[in-house]
C-alpha cells in the first residue's frame, strides 16, 4: 500500500491479545483508571488554584504538572477503553499523529516542569535569602512560558516532518501512536528525521537530568551542612518525592525510545515500558506529592471539607 500520509488511512495498532474472559475486566480497570487518573490531577489542580497558601512559586509549577499528566492520559485511554470495548484495533492516521503530538507534548512537558520544580527547590534550599528575588513572578511566569513554549516547538517540529512523508505500512508497533512508530510507516529516507529524534531526546532527556543531578547535588551538600534537623528533614522529604517521581518518568521514557533504535530489543518490553510511561507518572504524581507534601495535604482536607461536606 502506498498512500500520501495525510489523507484517512486506516492504520493497525498492536494487537492487546486479550481473550474473550479478560475483555470485561479490563474495560473496567482501564476506565477506572482513568478516572482515577482525572480525579486525582483535578483535585491537586483545583486545590492550588483554590487555595491563596499554596499560590507559591514551588506550587505554582506543579499545578503544570496535573495538565501535562491530564494530556497524557487523555491522549491513551479513551482510545484505548474504546478498542477494548469493540475489539477494534483500527485507528485513522490524522487521530493517530495527534495521539503521538499529545503523548509526546505531555513526556517533554513532564520532564521539564520536574526540571523547573528542582531549580525551584534548590534556589529554596542552597539561596534562601535570594529566593524572592530570583523566584519573583515575572520570573516565574517567563519560566513557566519558557517551559511550554520548548515543549510545543520541539514537538511541533518533531511531528511536523513526518508529513512529508508517504506511507507504504499500516501497521503501528506499539499500542498507541508515537513518533518512532509512525516513522517506521514511511517508505522513503527517515534519516534526517532519525538525527532530529535522536537530538532531541539528548536534549530532552541529556539536560533534565544534568540539571537535577546537579540542583540535587547542591541540596545534599546544603542539607549534609546544616545544623537544623527540622529544615534538613523537611528538604530531603520534598526532594526525595521530586526525585522518584523524575526517575520513573526519566527511567522508563528513556528505555522506551532506545528500544525503538535496538532491533534485538524484545517488543513486550518495549510496550510495556512504553505503557507504562503512560500510567504510572499520572496515577502516581498526585498521590507522591499529596501524600509528601505536608502543606499541600493539609490544603487537598481542607478544600474537600468545605466543598463535598458543605
Amino acid at each position: 500500500m502506498y498512500t500520501n500520509a495525510s489523507s484517512a488511512v486506516l492504520l493497525t495498532l498492536e494487537t492487546l491479545g486479550l481473550s474473550d474472559v479478560y475483555i470485561y475486566p479490563a474495560f473496567l480497570f482501564g476506565t477506572l483508571t482513568y478516572l482515577l487518573i482525572m480525579f486525582f490531577n483535578l483535585l491537586v489542580l483545583t486545590t492550588i488554584a483554590w487555595s491563596k497558601k499554596l499560590h507559591k512559586p514551588m506550587f505554582i509549577l506543579l499545578f503544570n504538572l496535573p495538565i501535562s499528566d491530564m494530556v497524557g492520559a487523555t491522549a491513551f485511554f479513551p482510545q484505548l477503553v474504546f478498542s477494548i470495548a469493540t475489539q477494534n484495533r483500527l485507528i485513522s492516521h490524522p487521530v493517530c499523529v495527534t495521539q503521538a503530538f499529545l503523548i509526546h507534548v505531555y513526556g517533554t512537558g513532564n520532564l521539564l516542569i520536574l526540571s523547573a520544580m528542582a531549580y525551584d527547590r534548590y534556589i529554596a534550599i542552597c539561596c534562601p535569602l535570594r529566593y524572592n528575588t530570583i523566584m519573583s513572578p515575572h520570573s516565574l511566569v517567563r519560566i513557566i512560558i519558557l517551559i511550554w513554549l520548548i515543549n510545543f516547538s520541539i514537538i511541533v517540529t518533531l511531528i511536523s516532518m513526518l508529513a512529508r512523508f508517504k506511507i507504504c505500512r499500516t501497521n503501528i508497533v506499539d499500542l498507541y501512536c508515537n513518533n518512532p512508530s509512525l516513522l517506521k510507516l514511511a517508505c522513503e529516507d527517515t534519516k534526517v528525521n532519525n538525527y532530529y529524534g535522536l537530538a532531541s531526546v539528548v536534549l530532552l532527556q541529556g539536560g533534565p537530568l544534568s540539571i537535577i543531578l546537579y540542583t540535587y547535588a547542591q541540596i545534599l551538600r546544603t542539607c549534609i551542612k546544616t545544623n537544623q534537623p527540622d529544615a534538613r528533614r523537611k528538604a530531603m522529604q520534598t526532594c526525595s518525592s521530586h526525585l522518584l517521581v523524575f526517575l520513573i518518568l526519566q527511567i522508563n521514557t528513556m528505555v522506551t525510545l532506545i528500544s525503538h533504535r535496538i532491533e534485538s530489543v524484545s517488543p513486550f518490553l518495549r510496550r510495556g515500558l512504553g505503557v507504562s510511561v503512560l500510567v504510572f507518572p499520572p496515577f502516581l504524581d498526585p498521590l507522591i506529592y499529596g501524600l509528601k507534601s505536608t502543606e499541600l495535604k493539609q490544603n487537598i482536607k481542607l478544600f474537600l471539607k468545605r466543598n463535598v461536606g458543605s
